[in-house]
């Protein structure tokens, strides 16, 4: 009871829940695209929705959207299974609620709207299902999530045979896309391709969203006092590089530090304050992990910044000249 309680006490709640309200909301924006746009146009696609349509062109029955949800459903069990004994308990883990919210959200959108039609223009359907679609799909890949389904596939030959997941997922969309082509006109095959590019770019677009953040390095004489600014002002971490300039071969010292879009302006003013000639560049880095970022700030108080900026320099310096030789060594 006690190991019980320990367990639940360091479970960071506020996180947990964020969590699941976004994995859940995911996949309820993707089971909107298919049962909404993309199934009630007889359009197809990929993943186990595109096997459930293709399943469900040699059935009949008067809901086509409630089957291919169960067949979507009996899909994601399959899967989710292989990939439990070939990946491991931490992908168990990581998408067991995709694997069951995705076709149960198809199921109940089937169970309210039948196979009633938002629009009946193809080329409509096709871009608000694929856009949706991605949307849904990304922000679940945004936290570390999973859908389940066709995601699996690509991660066990990730893992067996090194190929990139990203590659292992156009590969098996495109040959769900194609396995369908058999069974529906070519200009159906076409939209469905649209589909999966679409779908496609959009997650790279959404799941980075909120992780991009700023890397600034700043090059200037007046770097105490910006280091000083950059941890007191913005109570943000900074290194300290050590570099020399190419035409003069000068030491100079090189700031770096990451902040987000809102802090990069008032970073830059501050810079500009303290020495207008800085030189200053920006990138874009796609995600950052730690303190301040995946992790709760610390502000530190002044006296715990222990090695001046000179001392540094010096012992860099000194590690970096090389030593004479002594006239036994060089002979």
């Amino acid at each position: 009871m006690i190991h019980i309680r320990e367990t639940l006490h360091d479970i960071h709640w506020g996180k947990l829940l964020r969590y699941l309200a976004i994995v859940i909301a995911g996949n309820l924006i993707a089971a909107a695209a298919s049962a909404l746009f993309i199934l009630p146009n007889d359009l197809i696609m990929g993943g186990t929705t595109g096997i459930g349509i293709f399943v469900e062109h040699f059935l009949s029955g008067e809901n086509s959207s409630m089957i291919v949800s169960g067949i979507v459903l009996i899909a994601n069990i399959i899967l989710y299974l292989i990939g439990v004994l070939l990946l491991g308990k931490k992908f168990a883990f990581a998408t067991l609620l995709g694997t069951f919210l995705y076709p149960s959200f198809m199921g109940m959108y089937s169970a309210i709207l039948g196979d009633r039609r938002l629009t009946e223009n193809p080329v409509l359907a096709m871009i608000c299902g694929g856009v949706l679609m991605g949307v849904g799909i990304g922000l679940v890949v945004r936290e570390g999530a999973s859908t389940g389904g066709t995601d699996i596939p690509p991660l066990i030959f990730h893992k067996f045979f090194g190929l990139p997941v990203s590659v292992g997922m156009w590969l098996v969309d495109l040959t769900v896309v194609l396995l369908q082509a058999f069974i529906m006109p070519v200009e159906t095959t076409l939209y469905g391709i649209v589909i999966v590019v679409f779908y496609s770019i959009v997650i790279d677009k959404v799941s980075p969203i909120g992780l991009k953040k700023m890397q600034v390095k700043i090059v200037s004489r007046k770097y105490k006092e910006i280091r000083e600014m950059i941890l007191n002002k913005l109570n943000r971490g900074v290194t300290q590089l050590f570099g020399q300039t190419g035409f003069l071969k000068e030491r100079c010292n090189v700031l770096l530090t990451i902040v987000s879009n809102r802090e990069l302006v008032r970073l830059k003013d501050e810079v500009q304050k303290i020495d207008p000639e800085a030189f200053l560049t920006v990138s874009v880095v796609t995600e950052v992990r730690g303190r301040g970022f995946s992790r709760d700030k610390i502000a530190l108080p002044k006296s715990e910044e222990r090695f001046d900026a000179e001392d540094l320099a010096e012992v860099a310096s000194e590690t970096a000249a090389p030593q004479e030789a002594s006239p036994s060594e060089a002979k």
